[in-house]
């Protein structure tokens, strides 16, 4: 055991015939730890960690201490800790750029004389094959064999790259296509809630039991907050960290403690729920704080139902939504078919370490609270634009002519309708023309998915039938969902709608809707209409969803397929019929909507153990397809020069053994003036590839037809792709070019407007530093790495903004990228920029500390110069180490090779 146990908290547990070794809370307690089981369960799995992994350097007895000091500070000291996960979790579009990052680690190890071998990963890693999947076919029994086999053909050097990973390194396994969305396959079957693990100790080998944690790379890794499990998204570059043994380096949280009270009303879902919850933490403001939900609401709610709430953490902004061990933990452990023995130590041990709750278990100690009446959430959307933008249902339709006039700038105009070519309808402003029953947020909860089957069911016996307009698409979260929906006879009723199944994986939600049908899509494009999507998804960010489609709205299953028939926001779904039925009477919403019992009594009957154990027997063994895919040997990689998808990227290039120091900022060049929630969906797009763009452009080059250019999503294992996706968005606005959306930008002192990409090679090649001004909250969404991998590849040194979102900070200070805010709210525009300044900023060499306040020195075009003040946001000496290295990756491998 490496711990040096200064609180004298390794102890025994006895759990049938075996024995665990762990590390006791409440004996730390007793030992000098006063007061910590009034911590928030959350901190307390926290607690166990250090606990666990005292090794005197990167965690002491006193920040172990420091866990007491939390009780009256709740956080706001901003003390730095070392947090260990149990395991890292990936999905292909972060993980491929993972795993192509650890073999340019072993090739750098290689060209620098150190252990190659030594580039593995030391804790578990799962990597979950589920974003490659694209709704190209749908409405039709062939539409998922027809999806699988273009996934196939489109991503077989992916997917060659991947074998070739789970034969190369240890530790680390691959769930193959067509399985199910990495987030439900991980509370479905990879989570555990207690995890273990063998080590050796003085005393011989003991199995080592401890809280199930982990981090993913996709922001989304939260919704296992619901099962108890302590975990939450980071970049691709601080997961590599991790899986190489590298502790993450964090700051001890602040907890929002969310009290639940009361009991869903009929007709309200679990959807309704987490949007309310979202709208209400992102007014509160919890970005970097973590949220525990209490009190007897919890009991009211389902495993699947927390998991939902659990999931939008990223839309809420915090680092996480935990819910408790308690009774509904081990039920859903049960029905999900985990081993007995390991649900009843689940049960012991979180007894006794007093993380198991009981309804009349006293309320934690929080730095703050809200409170919710869950009798008081109504049925809801979320949109135009973003997850927090919650319209009630009855609010729905005027909200989008708010919308219309106010964001889109079309007042007066939502009963336009325009002709479409070699069709019998037309389409309008708030048609409907995507109805996604989509991603993991959803599709993990059976309660709504059974509710979309037979709000489908009583449509189709009423006469009713989806708009011709609309393209739908079913993509279940996991095969389970699959089954369930087979056995219960409602996928046929789904079908009868055109909510055919299209592919298990992420879908529309990450912006692989597919192409609308040609016809509809030029009748958008040619009149400019403000067509709508409805889907079942948790992002709706611009231009995620789908190129054509400007208007976003989240919405639970039942409702999508409401949507589906209605085609359109401008139907009032509370008061409006939908349609006629087939005997020419109005039907209404409330005709067709499941009660709770009939949704609980057909859940009961169809969502079964045995689908759990038929669907994840074997699950890494994967489909034909999968069995087929060549796999490469070699513990390096073979790269191929000419591939269009897997690249060795630059990040190593004139690797020294030490770092050399880091240079000041001199004379740089503005890029991009952005403003308020630029995303990481802006900043590195997962859609489509316009053959117009810098990354189109490559694609034609390398003889890739437009047909073939797939999507930036599939492309992150190609850097020159990527580099060339940056700022590349259609619906990102940098105020350089004002009125203009879409990734340009003026290089200076030319004065010439050009795409940012070129204008950052030009600024390349003249030698010249960049750097990036934003407003508030820079970075909201996705834990992309590649946001802060191609900023980097830009040659920006600095990003300077009013307020950052946590990931992609952390993700910056990864890369090399510096981290920088205004105090005492100066902002860009008050500093009057327009993008022709330059940008000095010292400091940086000599003397460079965590949080320190620094300096701008902006000159003007006429010289006059302001002096700026701000604040360095590497936020931990461990990230400053980091910082100094060139990113967290040369500092892994540094110490790796030393």
């Amino acid at each position: 055991m490496t711990s040096h146990d200064s609180f004298k908290s390794r102890k025994t547990l006895q759990v049938g015939d075996k024995t665990y070794t762990y590390f006791s809370i409440p004996e730390a307690e007793k030992n000098g730890l006063t007061g910590v089981s009034k911590l928030p369960y959350s901190m307390k799995v926290l607690l166990e960690n250090l606990l666990r992994h005292e090794d005197g350097r990167s965690v002491t007895k006193a920040h172990i201490g420091e866990f007491v000091t939390w009780l009256t500070s709740q956080g706001r000291d901003e003390t730095e800790i070392a947090f260990r996960p149990a395991r890292v979790l990936m999905q292909d579009f972060t993980g491929v750029p993972a795993v192509v990052d650890l073999a340019a680690m072993r090739d750098a190890m290689a060209k620098i004389g150190g252990p190659v071998e030594k580039i593995n990963p030391l804790v578990p890693v799962d990597l979950v094959i589920d974003h490659s999947v694209i709704v190209d076919e749908f409405g039709t029994p062939k539409a998922y064999d027809d999806n699988v086999d273009l996934e196939y053909k489109r991503n077989i050097e992916r997917y060659q790259f991947l074998r070739w990973g789970q034969s190369a390194f240890d530790n680390f396994r691959v769930v193959p296509p067509g399985t199910g969305i990495c987030h439900q396959v991980n509370l479905e079957y990879l989570s555990q809630t207690v995890w273990l693990r063998e080590e050796d100790g003085f005393d011989g080998k003991h199995t080592v039991a401890y809280p199930d944690t982990l981090v993913g790379t996709d922001s989304h890794t939260t919704m296992v907050n619901g099962l108890a499990v302590l975990g939450w998204g980071v970049g691709g570059i601080e997961a590599e960290a991790c899986m190489l043994g590298q502790p993450l380096s964090m700051l001890l949280p602040q907890v929002v403690g969310f009290k639940l009270t009361g009991a869903l009303k009929e007709g309200r879902t679990a959807t309704d729920l987490v949007l309310t919850v979202t709208q209400m933490l992102r007014k509160l403001g919890v970005v970097n704080k973590f949220v525990e939900f209490f009190g007897p609401g919890i009991d009211a709610l389902s495993l699947a139902d927390r998991a939902t709430i659990s999931n939008m953490a990223p839309e809420y902004g915090a680092t996480c939504g935990f819910f408790p061990v308690d009774g509904e933990t081990l039920n859903y452990l049960d029905a999900s078919n985990r081993a007995p023995e390991r649900i009843a130590l689940v049960k012991a041990y979180s007894e006794a370490q007093g993380l198991f709750r009981l309804p009349e278990s006293p309320e934690p100690v929080f730095t703050e609270t809200l409170e919710l009446d869950l009798g008081d959430v109504v049925p809801s959307l979320a949109g135009p634009k973003r997850p927090q933008d919650r319209v009630t249902l009855e609010s729905a339709k005027n909200g989008f002519h708010v919308s219309l006039e106010k964001e889109f700038k079309k007042p007066g105009k939502s009963a336009e309708r325009f002709p479409v070519v070699d069709a019998n309808f037309d389409l309008g402003h708030g048609d409907v023309v995507i109805a996604a029953i989509t991603s993991c947020t959803n599709t993990s909860n059976p309660n709504v998915m059974m509710g979309a089957g037979l709000l489908a069911r009583k449509a189709v016996a009423k006469g009713l039938k989806t708009k011709p307009w609309v393209k739908t698409s079913l993509s279940p979260g996991s095969q389970v969902v699959g089954e369930y929906l087979e056995k219960s006879g409602l996928q046929g009723d789904l079908d009868a709608l055109g909510f055919n199944l299209t592919g298990y994986g992420c879908m529309t939600c990450i912006g692989n809707s597919g192409p609308l049908p040609a016809a509809i899509s030029t009748a958008i494009n040619d009149h400019d209409i403000v067509a709508a999507a409805v889907i079942s998804g948790n992002r709706n960010f611009e231009g995620r969803v789908n190129p054509d489609v400007k208007a976003n709205y989240l919405a639970s299953p039942p409702l999508v397929v409401a949507y589906a028939l209605a085609g359109s926001l401008n139907v009032d779904l509370a008061t409006e019929p939908l349609g006629q039925g087939s005997d020419g009477k109005d039907v209404y919403l409330r005709d067709i909507w499941p009660s709770k019992q009939e949704v609980e009594d057909l859940h009961r009957k169809s969502v079964t153990k045995e689908i759990f154990h038929n669907r994840y027997g074997n699950v890494f063994q994967g489909d034909q397809h999968w069995q087929q895919v060549e796999v490469a040997e070699g513990e390096t990689y073979r790269w191929m020069p000419g591939s269009t998808y897997v690249q060795n990227p630059p990040y190593f290039e004139g690797l020294t053994k030490a770092p050399a120091p880091v240079a000041d900022i001199e004379g740089a060049r503005i890029l991009a003036l952005l403003g308020d929630s630029i995303t990481t969906d802006h900043i590195s797009p997962a859609g489509s590839i316009k053959a117009a763009s810098p990354a189109g452009s490559y694609l034609l080059e390398h003889q890739v037809r437009p047909a073939d250019f797939n999507q930036y999503g599939t492309r992150r294992g190609n850097h020159q792709v990527m580099m060339r996706g940056t700022f590349a968005n259609i619906r990102i606005k940098n105020q350089m070019v004002p009125g203009v959306e879409g990734g340009l930008t003026k290089h200076f002192p030319s004065g010439e407007q050009m795409p940012i990409y070129d204008a950052a090679m030009l600024y390349k090649q003249e030698a010249v530093p960049l750097v990036i001004f934003a407003g508030k909250e820079y970075g909201t969404g996705s834990s992309r790495d590649w946001a802060a991998k191609g900023t980097k590849l830009l040659g920006v040194r600095a990003v300077i903004t009013e307020s950052f979102e946590r990931i992609h900070r952390s993700n910056l200070v990864g890369m090399g990228v510096l981290p920088l805010t205004f105090k005492d709210g100066m902002t860009w525009a008050k500093l009057d920029l327009k993008g022709g300044e330059t940008v000095s900023i010292a400091g940086l060499s000599s003397g460079l500390k965590p949080r320190m306040e620094m300096e701008a020195i902006i000159t003007h075009g006429d010289g006059r110069q302001d002096r700026v003040p701000l604040i360095c946001r590497i936020d931990t000496m461990d990230e400053l180490e980091y910082f100094n290295n060139g990113g967290i990756l040369p500092y892994v491998l540094r110490n790796l090779a030393a």
